[in-house]
């Protein structure tokens, strides 16, 4: 097929300036999406933040909308970008449209995936992080109607396998990182001694207040160690009570990014702990792979894993999620061990180098263009 340049249209229920890693990815993607010649549309229900040159697709409440808004805003606002490509499309083909592209789940793929086959535009889905364990059924239904996969994580991947998606639909890749936009790592003579950070949500599937709990554990016998865990959300109150049980561990909020990445090149140590739960799950975390780009150490528990996408032998170390005697074995090695910090810094900095935004972009260009030959050769 010839590469020529398509017109995506670009579906996500928030956007920046609303914070998380797939508000980022959706923003960044179509930035460099735009930057290689392509025309980008968005959809979208929260946020605000169109990157220069590209269009937004205007919705209008339906009264299939208001019915399911009590209960369901984002499957209202799949029902309101259903109706307005059906508007569009007059019965034929959505505006010029080559690919739809979902940031999302079943909910989505239930009202969109149906509309695509009518039309004939080709469905691309990227599911940001596990699915819930709820609605197995209607979620096998509805990736019917998807003729193509993004799944950030080996357990995404195995998510949707598990709810009959075949595996040839399914690219398994991470986010990209905004290389260009970070400061470069400093050495181990830079870093604070003793200084552990975690960045993320306040949100129980984070589990920070396993992080915490270990930091007391191993700061009974380790004076002047240091926890700061960067985020913000519902758990504040249980974790500041958590928190105050010793000394030494800091909530310090949201932070501009840039202050994130001055804190996370400062420690000696990055952990994410995070936990798989009924209703949700981690996929590929950004702030672990912008910490292996950043030079520092990081350890995620095994349902935050790197895997595949960092392709570095032992650039990062797991413990087994949920165990706490785990996490505190893992950090007490690791801050004793200035020889294997010093050789994880430089084999993440390798692996972070491979993911940077205009090399992910490029990999998201060529499974949209396998798609658009798959849908031709079958047309």
């Amino acid at each position: 097929m010839e590469e020529i340049a398509m017109h995506i249209l670009r579906m996500s229920y928030r956007v920046p300036p609303m914070p998380g890693g797939m508000e980022r990815h959706v923003e960044c993607l179509t930035r460099e999406q735009l930057g290689r010649g392509h025309r980008v549309t968005l959809a979208f229900r929260h946020g605000a933040a169109v990157p220069d040159g590209a269009a937004r697709l205007a919705l209008g409440r339906t009264a299939l909308s208001r019915v399911l808004a009590p209960r369901s805003d984002r499957a209202a606002f799949a029902a309101e970008a259903s109706a307005t490509i059906r508007q569009l499309a007059g019965g034929s083909h959505a505006h010029g449209v080559d690919l739809l592209h979902l940031h999302g789940d079943q909910t989505e793929a239930l009202a969109l995936g149906p509309l695509c086959r009518r039309l004939g535009i080709p469905l691309c889905m990227t599911v940001h992080a596990r699915l819930s364990d709820r609605r197995r059924r209607l979620a096998r239904y509805a990736f019917r109607f998807v003729d193509a996969f993004i799944a950030l994580g080996s357990g995404t991947a195995s998510d949707l396998v598990a709810r009959g998606v075949p595996e040839r639909r399914i690219l398994t890749m991470s986010s990209g990182l905004e290389l260009s936009h970070m400061p470069s790592a400093v050495g181990p003579e830079s870093r604070e001694r003793g200084l552990i950070v975690s960045v993320g949500a306040l949100d129980p599937m984070k589990n920070h207040g396993l992080l915490i709990e270990a930091f007391h554990e191993l700061a009974r016998s380790r004076p002047g160690l240091r926890l700061v865990i960067a985020g913000e959300g519902p758990e504040r109150q249980r974790l500041t009570e958590l928190a105050a049980a010793g000394s030494g561990v800091e909530l310090v909020g949201a932070l501009r990014r840039e202050d994130v990445y001055a804190l996370v090149r400062r420690a000696e140590v990055f952990v994410l702990a995070s936990r798989r739960l009924p209703g949700k799950g981690e996929g590929v975390p950004t702030a672990a792979l912008e910490a292996l780009a950043l030079g520092t150490p990081v350890v995620v528990s095994s349902e935050a894993s790197l895997d595949p996408v960092v392709t570095v032998p032992d650039a990062y170390r797991v413990f087994r999620a949920g165990v706490k005697a785990d996490l505190v074995g893992t950090l007490r090695t690791l801050l004793d061990d200035a020889p294997g910090r010093h050789l994880m810094s430089e084999r993440g900095r390798r692996a972070a180098a491979e993911l940077g935004w205009p090399v992910v972009a490029g990999r998201v260009e060529e499974w949209f263009r396998v798609v658009l030959e798959r849908r031709h050769s079958c047309a």
